[in-house]
């Protein structure tokens, strides 16, 4: 038994040195070489260019807005998003599918006994064959001792016997085409694919808030611009009235301000939904039921400044910042092992097996070495003809590892252009904001001068009418450009794929009861924690 035990150990150990990895290797793919973001220079005229490709987006960009409020709704948030939760207990399923592939590669020992009641037939083996009678006959013709021992064998053959057994079996596959090292290499692989997809989640719930809260503050504005509009077209209402009274004016006049009033009172609580709808949004964006915030953010609050100068790095360190490219690279990834794994299926499976135990017909010699039994060697498998199952799954592979290098390419262009759009938006609504600044300075000097006009007879009531109406309409416009402003960094921002770097360590981790039941096979645990 030892020198077979030898043997089989040295012919394990050349079969694991002569052994290879068939399928492609895989090699990153590399992004479209780009100098420059192509928007750029058009930011870069006057003093006004807050763009720069001097430094890389900051990993906390939030905090550029410099409000405190903003900065603690997206701690809760990262602490407590119920989606970015699932996206790392998805993490966590992946690892445990890697730590399984991984011990397809490992011994596999399992322990055995049993218990059997079984009548051998071997009496009518004999029977069939002639050769009892013949073994009766020579018992019968035996001298009295050996006859009464034949007897004895003879009649134990046809009498049921108790059979004991125990032992061990142990299976290793000796992966000597790499399926099981494939197969390892794609489970880690989408691993690292689930990583960058938690990243990406981040990311997201990021802007999610920012936008949240931008429209929090915007309806908030926007309510108020809309009570100064009221409280305006109620003084115009007075001033009507009492020209009207004097004289002065006509009924006519002083039912198109009321006209006017009422056609602001009705937009009011339009905003006021909007503000209740995105606190409810920020409290379920924080993994709290709606409502949960409106003690924190009901009060109004102007809208957060943007900030004064936004870094964007340069295109080429895009691919290895945005979770979604590196999603899709993880991905690619895992395909191209996919095709290692359907390769090595076309060659031979070899396994050492092997079996250890005592078997006996009475308990008492379970435990002398006499009964001891066992068998080691390799097996193997070569496939020759599976109706084209193999075949097929390689094609299939192949086609999948093609797809997922179209995608890499579309998820890296679609980055870029993100951001282009991005750098655009930003630039032309900022251009658009200024604009609107001076228009309601403009607005604001009309509708006096033509309330004054008005109430010196100067001046039909229609002329007031329509400069309180560009004045209304430009104040609830610059608002709106305040609040495209604001969006536009933050989609600037999460183009970038900025802010999963400094906000993964504080995502929870899941709590999930990892340990086995106590049994023999608990040992398993002691493979898995080395993972």
């Amino acid at each position: 038994m030892p020198a077979i035990s030898t043997s089989i150990v040295r012919v394990a150990v050349f079969l694991l040195f002569t052994s290879c990895t068939v399928g492609p290797n895989f090699q990153s793919p590399q992004p479209p070489r780009i100098p420059n973001w192509h928007d750029i220079s058009a930011r870069q005229r006057g003093p006004r260019a807050t763009i720069t490709e001097a430094s890389d987006p900051d990993p906390m960009w939030w905090k550029k807005f410099g409000d405190p409020t903003l900065t603690a709704l997206m701690q809760r948030a990262i602490a407590g998003n119920l989606t970015v939760q699932q996206a790392v207990v998805r993490i966590a399923e992946s690892i445990q599918n890697e730590a399984a592939a991984r011990a397809a590669g490992l011994p596999s020992v399992k322990a055995t006994g049993s218990y059997m009641r079984e009548q051998f037939g071997a009496k009518g083996l004999l029977q069939s064959q002639g050769v009892f009678n013949q073994l009766n006959a020579l018992a019968n013709s035996s001298t009295p001792g050996a006859a009464g021992a034949l007897g004895g064998v003879l009649n134990g053959l046809s009498q049921p016997v108790n059979l004991y057994e125990y032992g061990m079996s142990a299976s290793w596959e000796l992966d000597l085409f790499g399926r099981v090292r494939r197969s390892v290499e794609q489970a880690k692989a989408q691993t690292e694919a689930q990583r960058n997809a938690a990243d990406d989640a981040l990311v997201m719930l990021e802007s999610q808030v920012a936008q949240a809260y931008v429209a929090l503050r915007g309806a908030q504005a926007l309510a108020a611009s809309q009570r100064g509009n009221i409280a305006t077209a109620q003084d115009v209402l007075r001033l009507t009235q009492q020209q009207q009274l004097a004289g002065l004016a006509s009924m006519l006049d002083v039912e198109q301000a009321r006209t006017q009033l009422s056609n602001n009172l009705h937009l009011l609580p339009g905003f006021e939904q909007q503000q209740q709808q995105a606190m409810n949004r920020l409290s379920v964006l924080t993994g709290q039921a709606p409502g949960a915030l409106n003690a924190m953010l009901a009060r109004q609050a102007p809208l957060p400044a943007p900030p004064s100068v936004i870094g964007v790095g340069v295109p080429s360190t895009l691919a290895r910042r945005r979770p979604d490219i590196r999603q899709a690279e993880a991905q690619l990834h895992a395909t191209t092992a996919n095709i290692g794994v359907a390769t090595a299926s076309f060659y031979p499976d070899v396994s050492l097996t092997g079996n250890f135990g005592l078997r006996a017909i009475d308990a008492s010699f379970l435990t002398n070495w006499a009964s001891a039994f066992y068998s080691f060697g390799p097996s193997v498998s070569v496939p020759v003809f599976q109706g084209g199952q193999l075949t097929a799954n390689l094609r299939l592979a192949r086609a999948q590892a093609v797809e997922a290098a179209l995608n890499y390419r579309s998820t890296v262009l679609n980055a870029l252009r993100e951001v282009e759009d991005a750098l655009v938006g930003y630039r032309t609504d900022r251009a658009a904001r200024d604009q609107l600044v001076d228009t309601v300075r403009s607005a604001g000097i009309t509708q006096g001068l033509a309330r004054d006009r008005y109430m010196h007879g100067m001046t039909d009531f229609i002329q007031v009418l329509n400069a309180e109406q560009t004045l209304f309409s430009a104040r609830q416009s610059l608002v709106q450009a305040d609040m495209a402003v604001r969006n536009d960094v933050v989609a600037l921002y999460t183009a970038l794929g900025g802010g999963w770097e400094s906000s993964r360590a504080r995502v929870p981790n899941p709590q999930i009861w990892s340990n086995p039941p106590v049994t023999p096979a608990a040992a398993d645990a002691l493979a898995a924690t080395r993972h």
